[in-house]
This record gives structure tokens, C-alpha cells and sequence, in this order.
């Protein structure tokens, strides 16, 4: 173990590496999020919701793609850098994300929505105030596990200059350096953790009393 090496990864790479690895993170997580939650909505109304078997399972295709495969596949469109490797982010967060979505809608008890309707509230209304502020929690473990994804997945932006985390990873490889293959990688899973540890507390705190115990 080379301790100037070590401490040149960590102290001099790791700032810049790791605000790119979180901006892309963030920017595609809301952008799969802005997509399945609206997505999810429209499968559990009555109108598509025949559609909602064929939509799971084209996502469940996309899912099995690997990340990297789907950047080659739009690096001829959007070139070198973060635009292709997000573009991959957001396909490999979508599945859990409409699929909690989805089974959240659906886990809302019909007695709470009839109550709600026999009170005068419009099916809009419904949604909003009813269904999905209890539907919230599952959305939102749904939301945690594409946010791991996204940062496991993230490591792929190295390969075509997007920077992030996988730069250190990918060093490592190159110059056989341990040092940066340890930085690198221990950062990707500690930001998973980070990650996921703050949206368990968002989840446990907006979760109905009573809900949890369940």
C-alpha cells in the first residue's frame, strides 16, 4: 500500500470525482423518478390499466441490458461524456420505480377511497390527498432501490470521459494501483449506503402511524 498514493486519491481526485458522481446520480434518479411515478399513475387508473402487464415487462427488458451496452447504444446520438451514461441511468432506474408505484396505488384499501368518494372528493382530489400520500412509502423503497442502481451504474461514466467515481476505479485498473481501485470503490458503496440510509428516514417519517407495524 502506496500511503502518498492513497492520500493523492482521497485528498486531491475524490472532491471533484464525487460531485460529478452525485450530480449524475441526483439528475437521473429525478428524471426516472418524473417518469415512472406519472407512469405508474395512468397503469392504475381503470382506463389503462390492461396495458400495465405489457409496460412491466418491456421494463423488465430494459432492465436486464447492461448499463454499459446502453451507452454504446446512445453514444452515436448524444457522444462522449454524462449525456449517454445518464441516459443509461435512467432506463436502469425505471423498473423499480413504476413498479412500486404501481403496487402502491394498488395496496390502497377500496374502503379508504369509497369513504373518500362518498364524501364528495373528485377523483383527482382522491389521488392526491388519498391515494398516493398512502401509496408514498412503497414509492419510496422503490425510489431507494433505483438509487443504488444509479450509483452502482454510475461507475460506468468513466469509459467515455463522464467522470465520477468510475475515474478513480478505472486508474486503479490501468496503472495497477490498489489505492484508487480502494478509494473509488469504497466511495461508490458508502455513497450507496449514504444514499439509501437518507430515503429509509424519509420513508420511515412520512409513513402513517400504524402502517409500519403492519
Amino acid at each position: 500500500m502506496d500511503w502518498v498514493r492513497f492520500q493523492d486519491a482521497l485528498f486531491n481526485r475524490v472532491p471533484a470525482a464525487l460531485g460529478v458522481h452525485i450530480i449524475m446520480v441526483l439528475v437521473s434518479v429525478v428524471a426516472a423518478m418524473a417518469i415512472s411515478v406519472p407512469l405508474g399513475i395512468i397503469l392504475t387508473r381503470p382506463r389503462f390499466e390492461r396495458y400495465g402487464f405489457i409496460v412491466l415487462n418491456v421494463l423488465n427488458v430494459l432492465q436486464t441490458i447492461p448499463g454499459l451496452a446502453i451507452v454504446a447504444l446512445a453514444m452515436p446520438l448524444l457522444g462522449l461524456g454524462l449525456k449517454p451514461t445518464i441516459v443509461a441511468l435512467v432506463v436502469q432506474g425505471l423498473l423499480p420505480i413504476a413498479r412500486n408505484t404501481i403496487a402502491g396505488l394498488y395496496g390502497v384499501s377500496p374502503d379508504v377511497k369509497e369513504a373518500a368518494l362518498g364524501m364528495g372528493m373528485p377523483a383527482k382530489k382522491i389521488l392526491c390527498e388519498v391515494e398516493l400520500p398512502l401509496a408514498m412509502p412503497i414509492i419510496l423503497a422503490g425510489i431507494r432501490t433505483s438509487t443504488v442502481y444509479v450509483v452502482s451504474v454510475g461507475t460506468l461514466a468513466a469509459y467515455i470521459g463522464g467522470g465520477g467515481l468510475g475515474d478513480l476505479i478505472l486508474t486503479g485498473l490501468n496503472m495497477f494501483w490498489s489505492e484508487f481501485l480502494i478509494v473509488g470503490a469504497g466511495l461508490g458503496a458508502l455513497l450507496a449506503v449514504a444514499l439509501d440510509r437518507a430515503l429509509a428516514y424519509v420513508e420511515y417519517r412520512i409513513t402513517p402511524p400504524g402502517m409500519s407495524e403492519q
